[in-house]
């Protein structure tokens, strides 16, 4: 049997990654610039949840990296937190194609190679932490 010790640090590094890759992403679409067109309070708002969607990303991604035995050992406490990660993933899976509107992507090389990309990488996180 393969062991999923291996798959959860890369998924954890990957996680931390994507975590960081947050401030680029916000200059990358200017959401500042974007934000600054909101109500003081809906700025503020979207900007921290921003923030705290980055932080949580990567705590994800540091309980992945840090404690992949825990996490695949099925125990009191690594179970249901791998059953949570695995109905956020497959939800944000969900989102991928059932929420975001596909005029964001379709048609658009670079958009659609992203778009494509984070569905692989949804998919992987969701199956790794059903299979944990």
């Amino acid at each position: 049997m393969i062991s999923l010790v291996p798959h959860l640090r890369i998924a954890g590094a990957l996680l931390i990654l994507l975590a960081l890759a947050h401030c680029h992403i916000a200059r990358l679409y200017r959401w500042e610039e974007e934000a600054a067109r909101l109500s003081p309070f809906n700025r503020q708002v979207l900007l921290v949840h921003a923030f705290f969607i980055a932080l949580t990303v990567a705590l994800m991604g540091a309980l992945a990296l840090f404690w992949p035995r825990e996490l695949a050992s099925r125990s009191a406490l690594g179970l249901p937190i791998s059953a949570g990660l695995t109905l956020f993933w497959a939800i944000r899976l969900y989102f991928q194609w059932f929420v975001y509107d596909r005029a964001l992507w379709a048609g658009k090389r670079f958009e659609t190679l992203v778009h494509f990309g984070f569905t692989a990488f949804w998919i992987y996180l969701t199956g790794l932490f059903a299979l944990c």
